[in-house]
């Protein structure tokens, strides 16, 4: 589809719709609505007006309820504010319903990055084969996290889907239904949700989108590329789950937690398979066929409504009772319908029993200080203890050998610390899961701040300290985040691979190891750029070290939603890796508002899990076109990055660095927002912030709505400044040209830019104190638009991409009220002398303006 085509498909469908259908909200017959729809439009014409003419948000404010209302009292303005607020909320709602609506218009699902599209690329290029066989290594691994960048509930979530049908099929009165509905529906946790809680709210997905999507894909591919006959036993796709498992810095995550999600992701698939049963019945109502499906219904009720370890249904029985009502169609009723009773089948070899993986992750110190603990209680019981008193002075090499002849287990009842003994009970629940669930259950285990060999011989050692003796039958998966981390990461696999107990546990693996790398805490601790650079070359480092042990790495990365934690176009980067990097798997995370915007709907969660897939793919079969980057290049990128990293390096110094956010955006109040279990940041004990217990969602997301998005550009434009200033500018071009992997990052930048608006703090330039952290930044930023679009050829931001070029700006449009009252609530905050009560409300209207930024944004952390 072309340029203008997209941008007249994105207003018949989106803006146009959303015009008739806001108009909706006005006409609610609630108190106060019809007076909140009419002034509304007048606050966002005064935000625009007066940020052209360089008013602040305070000014802008105080003069709109000076020149269009009679309010004078405070408690007035309060309420007037929040049914603002409310109001916008609502909007943003019915936005994403409206764009999630016209997806299939604004987007062309059968084009290129489709699986439609690469097999008709690959028929053509005489490479049919060789993509059948890529296709039976190639796998997406999607991770579902619980990390708070979602501010909707599952009601709304409901709301959402239901309007979005609706809309589709022009349905007016239901649409004005819904809109009624979203109305009265509340849209915040009036208190924080437990990890049970969050685990649900993830599930949602799972019942409602990825259960019907990957179930379509993985049919394609089996009637389409393998022409209907299953040649190999991949699935293709994964789930991985993070909600209820990951207990790093959360200490509300326990291991009665993780037993009780994996609980409900059993439930929850018998429920999917219960529900496909009775509406198959209306059509399977063959004499034979009748009965075995009664049966089978039966067992799928029997499991769901009055569950026990007697009557626990298993995939073998699943397939079989399956297999035999496929048999009898095909038999004795002429195969009628039996593509139904297939579509199932292959359901059941793709979910199990478990629907999704929950991994396991606990931070390496935490490790370190379990096994003191352990060591510490077994002296204090009287018995042996695991190791000598002059384990602390050891060489790593020393402990490491310590560690590895460790045979016994610990009770962990005995330990008195809470978090070593959920550490050990963490780590029995994985063995529970995997027989209540199957293998596929729960098989792996994540190591945080991973940053030697010793830390994963230790967790080695826990497991056996917990009781797994034998064969362990997961993975222990190292995960390396920091810039020095990445890159030392090879050094410490070399090391891992070559240890006795781990290569044999590795072959064990099918010679497969598990590598997770952090986008997050590379970005927030190298900058944009050298963070993205530095994973590249680790992947390949890891990649090499791996094959000359005779493994196998699989790379998981740990992305965010936006460009500055891995996310943005993220099909690009994978298409963009060269030979010399494993591509066959994709493992990725996908949380809060990535997983509502990429995979809210059937057909986008369809879209954009056959982009991944198609990527890589066609990295494998299109391997020898796919050109690995040059030494010249090379030699760039790493000049580019190391100017990158020093200016990035040199912001994070100043003085004001972390002040300038805690003045201006709403970092401090992300734990009041009631939308996670996990505290905003890792250290509890210091009042103080501290930048290294400073989480990355957080810190992304605080630039996100001070709508200055630091993280997705600062330190770009002064490496390609100095790299023009020194004649290499056409070197530049030619990488941008030339290498895939550059360009994409070129490219994800221009979003976060575009979704930067400086007219919302022009104010602080004011500020004598903070005045000169808002003119580096904005002259960053100046810097960069600049030279990317020279570097692009571009005129304007993300010109390239008109849908989501105009998807952001309108979505800007819409909640600038809500980021002028949050500017004016902090300012109000920051004011020496104010009312006790008055401050308490000004608190919450910080932190109820950031539920609607946050989701309209979509990807904003």
């Amino acid at each position: 589809m072309n340029s203008s085509f997209i941008k007249n498909q994105f207003k018949r469908n989106v803006e146009d719709k959303y015009v008739i259908y806001n108009s909706l909200f006005a006409a609610l017959p609630f108190s106060g609505v019809a007076n909140v729809g009419a002034l509304l439009p007048i606050l966002a014409e005064a935000c625009k007006n007066g940020y052209a003419t360089g008013q602040s948000p305070n000014q802008i404010i105080e003069d709109f309820f000076a020149k269009q209302t009679s309010i004078t009292k405070d408690a007035d303005k309060f309420d007037r504010l929040f049914k603002f607020v409310q109001y916008i909320e609502r909007q943003v709602v019915l936005f994403d319903a409206i764009e999630d609506a016209a997806f299939g218009n604004i987007n062309e699902t059968g084009g290129v990055g489709s699986l439609k599209s690469l097999l008709q690329e690959a028929t053509f290029a005489g490479k049919g084969n060789a993509l059948k066989e890529s296709c039976k290594n190639s796998k997406v691994r999607i991770v579902l996290t619980a990390h708070p960048t979602q501010f909707y509930p599952g009601s709304v979530l409901g709301i959402i889907h239901d309007m979005g049908e609706a809309i589709a099929k022009n349905d007016f009165q239901i649409i004005n239904q819904y809109i009624q509905q979203l109305a009265l529906t509340p849209f915040f946790n009036k208190k924080q949700p437990t990890p049970y809680d969050e685990a649900v709210n993830v599930m949602w997905y799972l019942e409602n989108v990825f259960y019907r999507s990957i179930g379509n894909i993985y049919n394609f591919i089996i009637n389409e590329m393998f022409e209907g006959v299953n040649e190999t036993n991949n699935t293709f796709i994964e789930l991985g789950f993070w909600p209820g498992g990951d207990r790093d810095g959360n200490p509300n995550v326990q291991a009665d937690t993780t037993l009780k999600v994996a609980a409900a992701l059993r439930s929850s698939i018998i429920v999917c398979y219960y529900r496909d049963i009775r509406r198959l019945k209306r059509k399977l109502t063959f004499s034979g066929v009748d009965t075995l499906m009664l049966e089978l219904e039966s067992l799928l009720y029997e499991n769901v409504f009055r569950p026990s370890t007697n009557n626990k249904i298993t995939v073998v029985t699943l397939l079989e009772k399956l297999e035999a009502i496929k048999n009898e169609i095909k038999i004795n009723n002429h195969g009628l319908f039996i593509s139904t009773i297939e579509s199932l089948i292959n359901k059941v070899k793709l979910f199990g029993t478990h629907f999704a993986s929950l991994d396991i992750r606990q931070d390496s110190r935490i490790h370190t200080a379990t096994l003191a603990h352990i060591n510490q209680s077994l002296i204090n019981a009287g018995q042996a203890p695991i190791f000598e008193d002059d384990y602390d002075i050891l060489s790593e090499e020393e402990k490491i050998e310590v560690l590895e002849k460790i045979n016994s287990r610990v009770d962990p009842d005995i330990l008195k610390d809470p978090l070593a003994k959920d550490t050990l009970k963490s780590m029995q629940a994985l063995q529970t899961i995997q027989y209540e669930n199957g293998p596929l259950g729960c098989h792996r285990y994540i190591i945080s701040n991973c940053q030697s060999a010793l830390h994963m011989a230790e967790v080695y050692a826990l497991f056996t300290l917990s009781g797994w003796q034998g064969e362990k039958t997961f993975d222990i998966v190292p995960l390396f985040e920091t810039i020095d981390d990445l890159a030392g990461a090879a050094i410490i696999m070399d090391k891992v691979y070559a240890l006795p107990m781990y290569k044999n546990h590795v072959a064990g693996r099918k010679h497969e190891q598990t590598i997770m790398l952090g986008f997050s805490d590379g970005t927030k601790d190298g900058g944009y750029l050298e963070a993205n650079w530095s994973i590249y070359k680790a992947k390949e480092n890891l990649t090499s070290i791996s094959r000359q042990h005779g493994f196998k790495v699989k790379f998981f990365d740990g992305r965010g939603g936006p460009p500055s934690r891995g996310g943005g176009k993220t099909h690009q980067f994978y298409a963009s890796l060269g030979k010399d990097i494993e591509h066959e798997e994709i493992h990725l995370t996908v949380q809060g508002q990535t997983i509502t915007s990429n995979f809210g709907t059937i057909q986008s969660a369809q879209y954009n899990i056959e982009q991944l897939l198609s990527a890589g793919m066609s990295s494998a079969i299109f391997a020898d076109s796919r050109k690995n980057i040059t030494s010249d290049e090379r030699a760039l990128l790493d000049t580019l990055s190391k100017e990158s990293y020093e200016h990035y390096q040199a912001f994070k110094a100043h003085p004001l660095f972390l002040k300038y956010l805690e003045e201006f955006s709403p970092l401090t109040y992300y734990s009041k927002s009631n939308i996670a279990s996990r505290p905003a940041k890792r250290g509890t004990t210091s009042a103080a912030l501290q930048f290294s217990d400073l989480r990355a969602i957080p810190f992304v997301g605080s630039w996100s709505q001070l709508k200055q998005n630091v993280p997705g550009y600062y330190g770009l434009g002064t490496a390609l400044k100095k790299a023009k200033e020194s004649g290499q500018w056409e070197a530049v071009k030619s990488l941008f040209k030339n290498v895939s992997f550059f360009k994409t990052l070129i490219d994800n930048s221009m979003m976060s830019m575009l979704k930067s608006y400086f007219e919302l703090t022009q104010f602080i330039k004011e500020d004598p104190t903070y005045s000169p952290i808002w003119e580096l930044i904005k002259d960053e930023f100046d810097t960069t638009q600049a030279l990317v679009l020279e570097l692009s050829e571009n005129k304007i931001l993300m010109g390239a991409d008109p849908a989501a070029r105009a998807s952001i700006l309108m979505r800007d449009d819409i909640v600038l009220p809500l980021l002028t009252i949050q500017q004016y609530a902090l300012w109000q905050l920051h004011k020496e002398k104010n009312d006790a009560n008055n401050r308490a409300v000004y608190e919450k209207l910080v932190t109820r303006t950031m539920f609607g930024i946050i989701n309209a944004a979509r990807n904003s952390a």
